[in-house]
């Protein structure tokens, strides 16, 4: 059993893509919830869905999820994470690049004082001038906001490792990947949590 305090305060998001096939071919299995999409990290194109994470920071071992759900591999990362946003009231949220929004960040602030933490993304039309003189600075809190949110990264390694999850080409229904993806997800989370 978990015997490790979780921080309720610091919560981790990030998505794992769910790969039916590649994207050369089009899968014919669980259409009205699969589609094409892009992994940045593995620079691969794909069809199939993404599992999002949303995870309570845990000292010591790997965060446990608190929310966890798919979507069609082309839905931004942000905006799935956006209808859970007013359960997280109070929280630090660390995510990677791809939930960076400043108006958004600060509407959290202001509204459900929470707040969101991502490295930091280049600003478009910067001088060189600007974005030397602000780079050792953002490079020094991107990774501080990097090591926060290194246990999701090694979440989704432990659950590629120990459940295959991310190779879904022989599911073959909607009904199929469902399972596949929630079964596998809790036969993970049974094992995290009764033989760690």
């Amino acid at each position: 059993m978990i015997d490790k305090v979780s921080d309720p305060e610091i919560s981790l998001v990030d998505s794992l893509p769910i790969m039916l096939c590649s994207a050369k071919r089009r899968a014919k299995v669980a259409r009205q919830l699969s589609d094409k999409g892009y992994c940045a990290t593995k620079k691969i194109h794909y069809y199939g869905v993404k599992l999002h994470i949303v995870a309570s920071s845990v000292s010591g071992t790997l965060p446990i999820p608190n929310f966890v759900g798919i979507t069609p591999a082309s839905i931004h990362d942000l905006t799935a994470l956006k209808p859970l946003l007013p359960k997280l009231s109070g929280k630090a949220l660390f995510g990677d690049k791809a939930y960076a929004d400043k108006p958004l960040n600060d509407r959290l602030q202001s509204e459900q004082d929470t707040f969101l933490y991502t490295p930091v993304k280049l600003v478009k039309g910067q001088s060189t001038e600007e974005r030397q003189r602000c780079k050792a600075a953002d490079g020094l809190f991107s990774h501080a906001v990097s090591v926060v949110r290194q246990p999701i990264e090694s979440l989704f390694n432990w659950l590629i490792e120990k459940v295959q999850i991310q190779k879904a080409s022989k599911v073959r229904s909607y009904k199929g990947l469902l399972v596949h993806v929630f079964g596998r997800v809790a036969a993970a989370c049974f094992s995290l949590a009764f033989y760690p």
